[in-house]
């Protein structure tokens, strides 16, 4: 069970702040009394409405002075954090805490998840082998006091994000992002989105069983809804060190952050932030959180002022650009024929996430990249100023909206915190 939980219709400032300190009391209690070094795993700029850098702050402030805290967010293959974005999303934390993820050469092998037991939880979809290798600081470090924090939402590639992904997948290896994306890829992701327990996240639990079970780490879950003037408010903070503590957040997300819908929707309009989402390997959660919404021959328009790459690494952004989004079937084709796809199967994976496998039209409006770049991927383009005189976000209301020339669109202003279908489309 866990430590303790709150649910509300809105978790103020201070009643966090009292959680907050009630973590670290029964923390001081559990692991050790001293709290002489503390390191903290937060979600990286992209879960910055989760409000998870304010509780890091908070954090930050509530331990002793003498403590040597570490601050190292959960990036994955994401571009590290400048000191601007960590001021805007930590605030008054010293940038001398924060370190930065290294996935190619900072980790630790620990052992791995056999292929037997991929291949009996995925049916056969999956064999191989799933590295279990995570930053060496976490398991080198020798804190008094580890706290993983971020929040709990519907998740491509596990179902719900959060919990023991910010261990193998925020802060895991190459090698280990690629097996487990893959993994999940091949098991499909609109069998994975939604669900609270999947292939993927039976193997993390396994992993965290058997390979950390010995750590003094605590888990601090946040769920996020959406108050009567569409404002993110939090719905829930959950602590604890368990996999029961993860399935009340998951269920509480489920709850909050699933839209369904009556019937397929023909055109949705999805506005991408410009701070956050300025790749296709961030934007494209677009795709992901609307494709059980969208309608046979619909159409998905994707407004993104910030975008200006597909890749969050170089060497990925060349794999998008030579391959593109063309379909599970096709990308299987070029990876069985291809060693740089091979190489690289979060790529291979993120590739099939990306593509309507022909079933609607994908449009993308973006702030810095060209016609022939979003073309060249097998999108389809819109000149960002036709889309946002057409489409404008400071007009419409988030879900439907009747244009002055009589089109229904349904509007979505923030994609990345929430999912939506239609029925029958997620069953768990």
């Amino acid at each position: 069970m866990p430590w303790f939980y709150e649910e509300s219709d809105y978790i103020n400032r201070e009643r966090k702040q009292k959680l907050v300190e009630r973590m670290l009391s029964e923390a001081r209690e559990r692991f050790s009394s001293r709290l002489n070094s503390v390191l903290i795993l937060p979600p990286d700029i992209t879960r910055y409405h989760s409000g998870a850098g304010e509780l890091t702050e908070m954090i930050y402030n509530l331990l002793p002075s003498g403590c040597r805290v570490d601050i190292l967010p959960a990036l994955g293959q994401h571009k590290p954090h400048t000191d601007k974005e960590n001021k805007w999303m930590f605030g008054s934390i010293p940038p001398r805490c924060f370190y930065v993820h290294d996935w190619k050469k900072g980790c630790k092998t620990l052992g791995e998840i056999s292929p037997e037991y991929v291949r009996e939880v995925t049916g056969g979809k999956a064999d191989w082998p799933l590295p279990i290798e995570i930053n060496r600081k976490i398991v080198e470090g020798n804190y008094d006091l580890i706290i993983s924090l971020g929040q709990v939402l519907p998740h491509e590639v596990i179902g719900f994000a959060n919990h023991n992904k910010n261990y193998f997948v925020g802060l895991g290896s190459k090698d280990a992002i690629d097996a487990s994306h893959m993994l999940s890829a091949c098991w499909g992701i609109e069998n994975t989105l939604g669900h609270i327990m999947t292939p993927l996240r039976e193997c993390f639990n396994r992993a965290e069983k058997e390979y950390l079970s010995q750590l003094p780490d605590v888990y601090l879950l946040v769920v996020m809804g959406t108050d009567s003037e569409n404002n993110f408010v939090t719905r829930g903070i959950y602590v604890g060190e368990d996999v029961e503590t993860y399935l009340m957040a998951a269920k509480k997300s489920k709850a909050e952050n699933v839209t369904i819908l009556e019937k397929p929707i023909k055109k949705i309009v999805a506005y991408m932030e410009e701070t956050e989402f300025r790749s296709t390997w961030l934007a494209n959660k677009a795709i992901y959180r609307t494709r059980m919404a969208i309608a046979d021959g619909g159409e998905l328009i994707v407004i993104a002022p910030g975008l200006e790459s597909f890749g969050e690494q170089p060497e990925i952004d060349v794999l998008i650009r030579k391959y593109g989004y063309v379909g599970t079937e096709k990308i299987m084709e070029f990876y069985e024929e291809n060693q740089d796809l091979r190489a690289s199967r979060s790529a291979a994976a993120h590739l099939i996430h990306g593509s309507s496998e022909g079933r609607f039209r994908i449009v993308y409006a973006p702030g810095k990249m060209s016609r022939e770049e979003i073309e060249g991927v097998n999108f389809q383009y819109m000149d960002i100023h036709e889309a946002i005189k057409k489409y404008n976000p400071e007009k419409l209301k988030d879900g439907w909206n009747k244009m002055p020339d009589g089109e229904e669109i349904y509007y979505i202003s923030a994609p990345s915190m929430g999912l939506w279908a239609y029925q029958g489309k997620i069953n768990d």
